[in-house]
Parts: C-alpha cells; structure tokens; sequence
C-alpha cells in the first residue's frame, strides 16, 4: 500500500526527457537493440520478406499493366502517358522500389552467407541437402532475375539499347509504347532473353512467395497447405502473364 501511494504520488521533473544523459541512455539503448536485430538472422528474415511483399504487388501491378497490350495501342499508351504525368511522384516511387530492392538483395545475400557459416559439413549427407538446393537456387534466380532487370531498363525505359525508341510517338503526340514493345520482341534474340528471364521469375517466386509467410512466423496446419501451393502458382501465373506478350508478338497477334 505505501509503495502504491508514493508511486501515485511521485511525478518525474517536467524537463526530464530534455536530460541529455537520459535521452541518451534510452536512444543509445533502442538504436542499439534495433541495429542489433538488424543485424540477426531474423533481422535478415523479416526484411527480406517485408521487402518482398512489397516486390510480388509491384510486380503484379506491372504484370497488369503490361496486359494491356492486348487491349490495343489506345489502351498502351494513355496507361503510360498517366504514369509519365506522374512527374516527381513516379521517381519518388522509382527510387523507393530501388532501395527496397537493394534491401531485398542485400538481406538475401547476407542470410545465404549466415546460414552458409553456420551450416556444418556433415549436413551434406542429410534431409536438408534438399533444404540447402532451394536456398541455392533461389538466390541464383534472384540473381539472374537482379540482371535481367538492369537490361529491361536499359532496354524499354532508358532506351540505352535502342535509341530509336524514344522518337516513336502515336498521332497524338504520346509516346507510343505499344508499337515500341511490339518492334522490342519482334527481335527473336530479344524475346527468348524475355522468355528465359520469364521463367527464372517464376521459379524465384515459387519459391520466395512460400518461404516469406515462413519467415514472418505464419505458420498454422490448417492453412500451411495453401500456402505451400500459393507459391508455386503465384510464379506460374506471373510467368505466365509476362510471357504472353512477347509470345502474341512473335506469333503476330500484336502487331
């Protein structure tokens, strides 16, 4: 009871949170303790699957976009011409989809080595040998999907490879996206470039969407079994989807 009553009735000084030796103490203590997970294998984990999260609905909004070429060259190219009149807002969002793609990477790869310290030699003979090839592969494709996404810049956005892009334009002065899609996959070299990257995205996927609920602690019998197939056709249909217009190209569908 007196402890109660002289804790009701103490009240901490007005300026207390202005002592810099407090103010220090609990910022030094937080930060230090935030750095730290960071830093940890969870740390790694919650990133890179927040991080991805972020990635799949990006990708599948681009997915989207991108079918609407078989709405036609009206359809194309007012969608592009609306994400351009973006201005400012759209290389704000550029850039943020970079950093959160840097962290992606950054946070695979230092768990990959993290587990790769940590694994010791006998678990080459074990059940997680099939662990171990999936983490291997999964980094390569994310690897090889990070490579891919340098050319596609180079190839539809800065225009690096083809110049002759960026002087096409429709009869209403808007740059004509989808007559510049249709010249990109009609080089045969180009499109099965597109094809293989395609499907190295949906294996990254098949395996990322699943392990990224493991990651976060989602993890229930009831519901574990659809998640273990959200994964595989979360890559399916996002191959899909991005395979089909250069396919519709070189088969003179889009033309």
């Amino acid at each position: 009871m007196r402890l109660t009553a002289c804790a009701r009735n103490y009240t901490l000084p007005p300026d207390w949170s202005k002592n810099p030796k407090v103010s220090g103490f609990f910022g030094e203590h937080f930060m230090g303790r935030f750095a730290k997970v960071l830093q940890s294998s969870i740390g790694a984990k919650v990133a890179m699957a927040v991080t991805g999260i972020l990635l799949v609905l990006f990708i599948i909004a681009h997915m989207l976009g991108n079918l609407l070429m078989f709405a036609g060259p009206e359809a194309t190219n007012a969608y592009a011409k609306g994400l351009k009149d973006l201005g400012a807002l759209l290389w704000v969002a550029r850039i943020g989809l970079l950093v959160v793609f840097l962290v992606h990477i950054g946070s695979a790869l230092r768990l990959w080595r993290m587990n790769q310290a940590a694994r010791p030699q006998a678990y080459a003979v074990s059940e997680s040998t099939m662990v171990t090839y999936a983490g291997r592969s999964i980094v390569l494709t994310g690897l090889l999907v990070l490579a891919f996404a340098a050319y596609h810049l180079l190839h539809f956005t800065l225009f690096a490879t083809n110049p002759e892009f960026a002087q096409l334009h429709d009869a209403q002065g808007r740059h004509d996206v989808y007559r510049m899609v249709v010249l990109g996959f009609g080089n045969t070299a180009v499109s099965g470039v597109y094809l293989v990257s395609m499907i190295l995205l949906g294996l990254h996927l098949s395996h990322g969407v699943t392990s990224l609920f493991q990651s976060l602690g989602i993890n229930n019998p009831s519901y574990n079994p659809l998640i273990k197939r959200l994964g595989p056709w979360s890559g399916v249909i996002v191959a899909v989807g991005f395979m089909a217009i250069p396919l519709a190209v070189l088969a003179g569908v889009l033309k």
